[in-house]
């Protein structure tokens, strides 16, 4: 057996009902005395409770799917002018990579308060979008500092959000166990991944204000993260990054209904991480595994119901083919990666 593997160092805390408390307790851990608090329109109440415990210089709302940059450079900006000395989110993917973009430039500490499955605060991974091209990096001084879980927040996200967002989840550990630096350690975490997601998120479908249910989501979801930010981006995450940004597509229904049909595609070629994903799912094979699940959630299915037009799958193959890592278990070509988009833009099942 021989691998390199790197843990990423932050603290993560697990504090169900105790958000605000819990954040003051990581933000004067770090010395901070001017907080810049992040969080979109939507979450203004919940950040008005999390920042009545903090020294907040800077308020910030402007939040944009996939983090386009000249948004990143009005939240950088914003964070100077204040003179801020730390960040907190509080949000989805959407606000966390937003003060990711302002820790890239100015190296300002991040208190991550995620309100999804995303999954971005575990990781050290950033994107940034501009005409219509979505580009990613890996970089320490995005990666929060410390994460303050709290599955009470959660309890009012609507279910179709919930399933979209736990199978994005789901996809970090599937594309964990054959990522361009996947390892043992990656496997066993993406594994356990599957399966709290696998129990959490049918619970939470059927009582979404269940905090059981919630709590075993967003462990798996975290799992998930960790996974993926060592084993690092697969083909799943290239075509999804890469529609994206083109498309400017939904990102957590985007990976939904991507997964099915690049598990179908990879799975015959990858027969070890077939049979974890399986035993992960309790099902005799990982595809129906899958589909069950997928099943029971009522996920997504189809891309063109989701703002892709059909044009686009031709537009996209090229930068996909051109994403894809060199060790993917079934080689891409611009005919299997073309069905493959299809089937999934007509939400058929996957082949």
């Amino acid at each position: 057996m021989r691998f390199t593997h790197e843990t990423l160092g932050q603290r993560v805390v697990f504090a169900s009902g105790e958000a605000p408390a819990a954040v003051a307790a990581e933000v004067a851990a770090l010395g901070a005395e001017r907080v810049m608090l992040i969080a979109a329109p939507g979450r203004a109440a919940l950040a008005d409770r999390v920042g009545a415990h903090l020294p907040v210089a800077v308020r910030h709302d402007e939040v944009v799917m996939h983090v386009p940059a000249d948004v990143a450079d009005r939240a950088r900006r914003a964070a100077r002018a204040g003179s801020a000395d730390a960040v907190v989110c509080v949000g989805g993917g959407s606000t966390t990579g937003l003060a990711k973009a302002v820790a890239l430039t100015t190296g300002l500490p991040i208190v991550a308060v995620p309100t999804t499955y995303a999954g971005s605060e575990a990781t050290n991974v950033w994107g940034l979008t501009e005409n219509g091209v979505k580009t990613t990096g890996a970089d320490a001084r995005v990666l929060p500092r410390s994460i303050v879980y709290d599955a009470s927040l959660m309890l009012d996200l609507p279910v179709e959000t919930s399933v979209a967002s736990g199978l994005n989840a789901l996809a970090h550990c599937i594309d964990s166990l054959w990522g361009p630096r996947a390892d043992p350690i990656d496997q066993a975490l993406a594994g356990e991944g599957i399966r709290a997601l696998a129990l959490g998120l049918p619970a939470v479908a059927a009582d979404p204000a269940g905090l059981q249910g919630r709590e075993r989501t967003l462990y798996g979801a975290y799992l998930a993260a960790v996974a993926f930010a060592s084993a690092g981006s697969g083909m799943h995450h290239k075509i999804c990054h890469v529609l994206g940004g083109m498309f400017d597509l939904p990102h957590a229904r985007t990976h939904a209904v991507v997964l099915p049909h690049v598990l179908a595609f990879n799975a015959p070629s990858a027969p070890g991480a077939e049979r974890r994903i399986a035993q992960a799912l309790g099902s005799p094979t990982a595809g129906e595994g899958l589909a069950a699940l997928r099943k029971v959630l009522r996920a997504p299915r189809a891309l063109r119901d989701h703002g892709m037009p059909e044009e686009g799958i031709a537009r996209a193959v090229g930068p996909v083919l051109a994403a894809v890592p060199d060790d993917n278990p079934t080689p891409v070509t611009e005919e299997n990666l073309t069905a493959l988009l299809r089937a999934a833009w007509e939400g058929s099942e996957p082949a």
